[in-house]
C-alpha cells in the first residue's frame, strides 16, 4: 500500500535577499501524534462492527421494558456513553447475540433477539440525549452531527431466524442491519466454525435461501465465525459486498479457523466486503492462545482449591494470572492485523470490530475500552497512515458496504 508521512514542519531558516534579513512567517506548530489522533477520533466518525452490551445487560439482570443502567456515566464493562464519547465511537454495532444453546429450544432464539432488540430501542428512548437508532449511513451522520451516538444493530446467529424464511424481512422491519450467519454451533442455515461436525458441508438448502432473502431485504451478510466452506459458498451466491463484523487475520493464529485466511481475505475483496478487525487477545496473538488453554486450567484448579470463593475473588485470580503470564496482546497487534490486510489487497477493506464486552478480560494491552480507539489510530499515524486512510478505516469501507447493500434492495 502507498502510505502517505504524517507531515511535519520544515524546520526554521533565516532567507536573505539583497544582503538583508528577511523574517519568515510564522508556522503553526506541529501537532505531536497523540493530540493528532484524538483530533481524528473525533473528527472523523467510528463505526465499530460488534459491540455485546445488550446481552451483557440481560446477563446482568436487565431485561427489556425493565432497568436500564446509566448508560449516560460510566458503567463496569467496555462501553457507555462517557467511554464511547472519549474514545470517539459515534457508531458502534449493538449485537443481538442469540447462545447456540437456544437453537434446541422452537422459539426461543427469536424470543430472545426480539427481547434484546426492544432494549436497545429502551435505550435510545430513556437517554435521547446521547443516543438514537441507525438503519442507514444517512441516518448515523444525520445522528453524528447533532452529536447522538448511533445504535444499529446486527443479529449474532442466524437462529433467530428459526426455520421461516419471512423472519428476514421481519428482523429488518425490526432494525436489523447485519446477521451473523452462525455462531458457536452449526445451525439451520450453515456450518460454524468452532463445530467439528460440519453437518451441511458449508450452507444449508435453507441457508442458501437465507442468504438470497438477505440481499433482498438490504440485511448485510456476516461470515464472522461461519466455517471456511460456507464462507466460499456465500462468496459465489451473495449478490451484493460482505462483511466480517468481528473476525481478524489467520496468518498471526495458525490453525484458528474462526479468523480469515489470505485467500478469504482476497475473495473477500474482490467481492468489495470488509474485514473488522477483533480485538481480542486470542484473535490477535499466537501466544495469547496458546496460553488461554493453560489459564483455563489454572482458573479451574483455584475453584477446586477454594471452593468457596466469591466472583470477585475468581475474577481477581484470573486477571493476575493473565497478568503474571503476560498473556495480553497490545494495540500493537491489532495495527500488525490491519497492516497486514492493507498490504494484501488494500486499505479499502478493512475496518474495526473489537468485540467489546464479549471477550471478557482478554482486551490488549492500550485497547480495553471504547475510550481506546485514539490509541490504535495514534499508532496508524506512526506506521505512515494518512488522514483519509484512517477514515476509510475508521467508518468509509462500512458505511460503502452497508450502503451498497441497502441500494441493491433499493432500501435507500
Amino acid at each position: 500500500m502507498r502510505k502517505l508521512l504524517v507531515a511535519t514542519l520544515l524546520s526554521s531558516a533565516t532567507l536573505f535577499s539583497c544582503n538583508k534579513t528577511q523574517e519568515k512567517a510564522p508556522e503553526e506548530p506541529a501537532l505531536d501524534i497523540k493530540t493528532q489522533a484524538e483530533e481524528l477520533a473525533k473528527k472523523f466518525i467510528i463505526t465499530d462492527g460488534h459491540i455485546d452490551l445488550p446481552y451483557k445487560l440481560a446477563e446482568e439482570g436487565y431485561m427489556a421494558i425493565g432497568e436500564i443502567p446509566n448508560l449516560s456515566g460510566e458503567i463496569d464493562g467496555n462501553f457507555d456513553f462517557a467511554k464511547a464519547s472519549q474514545g470517539g465511537l459515534n457508531v458502534p454495532f449493538m449485537s443481538i447475540y442469540i447462545p447456540a444453546s437456544l437453537q434446541k429450544y422452537a422459539g426461543a432464539s427469536k424470543a430472545l433477539a426480539d427481547s434484546l432488540i426492544t432494549m436497545v430501542e429502551q435505550i435510545t428512548t430513556t437517554y435521547p440525549d446521547h443516543f438514537a437508532l441507525a438503519g442507514s449511513p444517512a441516518e448515523a451522520q444525520q445522528n453524528f452531527e447533532k452529536g447522538l451516538i448511533s445504535l444499529p444493530m446486527g443479529m449474532e446467529n442466524g437462529s433467530g431466524i428459526e426455520d421461516n424464511i419471512e423472519n428476514v424481512k421481519y428482523f429488518f422491519d425490526r432494525g436489523i442491519r447485519y446477521v451473523t450467519l452462525t455462531h458457536s454451533k452449526n445451525n439451520l442455515i450453515c456450518d460454524s466454525s468452532y463445530d467439528p461436525s460440519r453437518k451441511w458441508n458449508g450452507l444449508s438448502p435453507f441457508g442458501r435461501e437465507v442468504v438470497k432473502e438477505m440481499n433482498a431485504q438490504g440485511i448485510m451478510v456476516d461470515i464472522a465465525h461461519v466455517s471456511d466452506s460456507t464462507f466460499y459458498q456465500v462468496m459465489e451466491m451473495t449478490d451484493v459486498p460482505c462483511i466480517a463484523s468481528h473476525s481478524s487475520v489467520r496468518k498471526f493464529t495458525p490453525g484458528f479457523e474462526r479468523n480469515m485466511s489470505d485467500e478469504m481475505i482476497k475473495l473477500l475483496a474482490q467481492n468489495k466486503g470488509v474485514i473488522q478487525i477483533n480485538f481480542g487477545s486470542t484473535f490477535l496473538s499466537q501466544k495469547s492462545r496458546q496460553l488461554y488453554d493453560t489459564a483455563k486450567i489454572a482458573l479451574k484448579e483455584f475453584k477446586m482449591q477454594n471452593p468457596n470463593a466469591s466472583d470477585s475473588a475468581i475474577t481477581a485470580f484470573s486477571n493476575q494470572w493473565l497478568i503474571d503470564n503476560d498473556f495480553f496482546a497490545d494495540v500493537k497487534d491489532a495495527a500488525d492485523h490491519i497492516d497486514h490486510v492493507v498490504n494484501l489487497v488494500g486499505v479499502d477493506y478493512v475496518g474495526l470490530g473489537s468485540d467489546f464486552d464479549g471477550v471478557g478480560n482478554s482486551l490488549p494491552n492500550r485497547l480495553k475500552t471504547a475510550a481506546d480507539y485514539p490509541k490504535l489510530i495514534e499508532e496508524l499515524l506512526n506506521r505512515g497512515y494518512s488522514d483519509e486512510d484512517i477514515e476509510k478505516i475508521c467508518y468509509k469501507n462500512v458505511f460503502r458496504v452497508w450502503d451498497a447493500v441497502l441500494t441493491a434492495a433499493g432500501k435507500n
